[in-house]
């Protein structure tokens, strides 16, 4: 899930742990595309790693021809219309995934979502995956223009814990990044430290409702 503020994209993926012999930071979920933007994938996570490196080659030839980066509104429909590709002829099959894309450009921070059809959206906040209604249900509670992005890091991690179901699901690892003026404008995973301070927060608040 992502969301988008005055300036600023914060992004976090719950990344299910199917191993406890699994190295803590394998099989990323979210992954940089070019220095301005990132891309959060959910569904099979090879076919988003086809994605990921189609959006990288599109982002690099388009600077390596204009000289400068591509713009947000740009890669996302060149992504939109490769995945769209893929659901047009009998022998291939469409992506089984979905992915977000966010990033900053000269017209500020953007945010879209892609979907296995090619259809493609800008959101101000947006959730894909299994719990992505209840995410998207949280998501529109939120002040997305009043929030800072490290307050956005830490709601965005609240509502990652609180829709997981520990009855059914696995145990998790949650990733995050970030685009903002505090990371340059560019996309860089978010601190450790604030990492932990936002995971803190999240079982904090999970607590509080255990409680009531």
């Amino acid at each position: 899930m992502s969301s988008i503020g005055t300036g600023r994209i914060v992004m976090g993926v719950e990344k299910l742990i199917a191993s406890k012999m699994m190295l803590p930071g394998s099989n990323r979920r979210i992954h940089s595309v070019h220095r301005h933007s990132g891309m959060a994938v959910a569904g099979l996570a090879a076919d988003g790693r086809q994605i990921v490196a189609r959006t990288k080659s599109e982002a690099t030839n388009y600077e390596n021809v204009y000289g400068d980066q591509i713009p947000i509104k740009e890669l996302a429909e060149r992504v939109a219309s490769y995945v769209h590709l893929c659901t047009l002829y009998w022998w291939l099959r469409p992506f089984g995934c979905g992915i977000i894309l966010g990033g900053y450009d000269r017209d500020g921070p953007q945010l879209y979502m892609v979907e296995p059809s090619g259809v493609s959206y800008r959101y101000f906040g947006a959730a894909i995956g299994k719990g992505r209604q209840a995410a998207k249900t949280e998501i529109e509670k939120l002040k997305l223009s009043e929030l800072t992005c490290r307050q956005g890091v830490i709601e965005v991690a609240k509502i990652i814990y609180g829709i997981h179901d520990e009855a059914k699901d696995k145990d998790f690892e949650l990733e995050m990044s970030w685009v903002c003026d505090e990371s340059n404008r560019q996309h860089q995973k978010v601190p450790d430290e604030l990492l932990e301070e936002a995971k803190a927060a999240a079982r904090a608040a999970l607590e509080e409702m255990d409680a009531d």
